[in-house]
């Protein structure tokens, strides 16, 4: 169990908590690089480790500016936390907190 990547995770849940969708099937999401998050939290031991990995933030809305639409085939072994955050399998591994298996829709729509 990695408590500095679970505090990083919990710090992000916690910023987007009002834009976070708590109903599956939601096609627009953010990103939010783990690794940058984890350096500008001081935690330089996971910085690296995680760096250009990426939490998926599910919208209750979109959000404006530029969208992009991704195959949703790309999110293969991700997982979902209670909170509606989703991360790659192996990042909900290493926290060691519980989720479940993510399913995305067959197209998905990036919001930046």
């Amino acid at each position: 169990m990695n408590i500095r990547l679970s505090e990083v995770l919990k710090h992000i849940g916690d910023e987007y908590r009002d834009k976070i969708s708590d109903r599956p099937g939601t096609r627009n999401y953010l990103e939010v690089d783990i690794g940058k998050r984890a350096e500008e939290m001081g935690f330089s031991d996971i910085s690296e480790k995680y760096r250009a990995v990426n939490a998926m933030v599910p919208l209750k809305n979109e959000m404006p500016g530029m969208k992009v639409r991704i195959d949703g085939r790309t999110f293969i072994n991700y997982a979902r936390y209670t909170s509606g955050m989703i991360v790659p399998g192996y990042v909900a591994t290493d926290t060691g907190l519980p989720y479940e298996p993510y399913v995305a829709n067959d197209c998905m729509i990036l919001n930046s």
